[in-house]
């Protein structure tokens, strides 16, 4: 551990003279949190220093590469013209991020970069770097990632089962929602069809009661059929409301449902990462106060117990969350598979009726319209 810390701590220690002012800082202990994309490395950083400005003579705090990145952009902009050390890259190829030698890289180059910044007359003096080495991890929440941090992005599953379980019902409340708005534009237009129909069944009688015989009484046919099939427009959109629309409206909101219990199984985890993080900023607490023999120890002994117990409750739920969605989620795709293919049976069905009963209306009128015809 000794060889980790920067040659700032090894020239100003805790033993130099009161008189004599030192801030040294070690980054070590490199721990892997979360997976996937979602996972990073956290970093115990020590602070030793007899500046009045800080909370005593030593401190412990978990940080993560973004809050070193925080760090660099606050001195940055507050400390124009002075060449703020800078940061190792970080590393945008997976495979490599968390290898163990860029782990290890990394971590030297972090112990380097605050200890610029501490060993430098003005940056020391930063009210952003006293904070960065200070804030509590013990309501790491509410002071790392709010004070520190800002607000970061909430953690996520990186599941690929998961991730598609994700696609699928965001792309099947797209395509429900697209064939439920023009099911019922199909149905606006039959009902709309129905009425046209019904005014020009009344035009076609009004018509044929000014003609002759012959061809009054073809008129009136055609005004009476068109009434019968403005009739069957209007049935047809009410079957097709009922057997079409509804059913494919109700799935819209069953997705709709689906997508709450997806929000609640983010809530879960996110909150199972949370606790994990706190309970090993506890661990760390718990150390050094082990370690210091200091008179803490039973309380916090108590915490990270009671922690350990929420911690695994919290983990029992969101399984339990995770069970039942995987179980849901078949069912779910069974009976839509069984609805959807009654629903779109029937939709056909109806079309398939509603043109018979359109063409077999205006061919029966033929003859008698070509009769007429050959009369005139």
């Amino acid at each position: 551990m000794e060889q980790q810390r920067s040659t700032s701590e090894s020239s100003q220690s805790p033993r130099s003279p009161p008189s004599q002012r030192y801030l040294s800082v070690s980054v070590s202990d490199p721990v892997k949190l979360g997976n996937g994309v979602q996972g990073y490395i956290s970093y115990r950083v020590i602070t030793k220093t007899n500046f009045p400005e800080y909370q005593g003579s030593e401190k412990i705090v978990i940080r993560r590469y973004s809050d070193f990145v925080w760090l660099r952009d606050r001195l940055f902009d507050k400390y124009k013209g002075i060449f703020v050390p800078p940061l190792p890259e970080k590393s945008a190829v997976e495979k490599f991020r968390f290898s163990a030698e860029f782990i290890e890289t990394r971590r030297q180059a972090l112990d380097v970069f605050v200890n610029r910044i501490a060993s430098h007359n003005e940056l020391q003096q930063s009210e952003d770097l006293r904070t960065f080495l200070q804030a509590d991890e013990e309501d790491v929440q509410s002071k790392v990632s709010d004070v520190v941090l800002g607000k970061e992005k909430p953690l996520e599953e990186s599941n690929p089962e998961y991730e598609k379980l994700k696609h699928y019902v965001f792309e099947l409340e797209n395509h429900l929602t697209e064939a439920q708005k023009h099911a019922y534009r199909l149905l606006k237009r039959h009902r709309e069809l129905g009425q046209s129909l019904s005014g020009f069944g009344k035009a076609a009688k009004l018509l044929g009661a000014c003609e002759g015989q012959a061809l009054g009484k073809a008129f009136d046919e055609l005004g009476a059929k068109s009434e019968t099939l403005s009739i069957k427009l209007q049935k047809e959109a009410h079957q097709l409301l009922m057997n079409f629309e509804e059913p494919v409206k109700d799935y819209v909101r069953a997705v709709q449902s689906i997508k709450v219990t997806i929000g609640e199984r983010a809530n879960a985890f996110r909150h199972q990462c949370e606790l994990a993080e706190t309970m090993k900023l506890k661990e760390i607490n718990l150390d050094k106060l082990m370690l210091t023999r200091s008179d803490r120890v039973g309380e916090a002994e108590q915490e990270y117990k009671e922690l350990k117990a929420e911690s695994e409750e919290v983990t029992r739920r969101f399984e339990t969350i995770v069970r039942r969605m995987n179980e849901e989620i078949v069912r779910f795709q069974e009976q839509k598979t069984q609805d959807m293919r009654i629903a779109f049976h029937e939709f056909a069905k109806g079309q398939a009726r509603l043109a018979k009963s359109i063409a077999d209306a205006w061919r029966s009128l033929l003859p008698k319209l070509e009769a007429c015809s050959d009369t005139s």
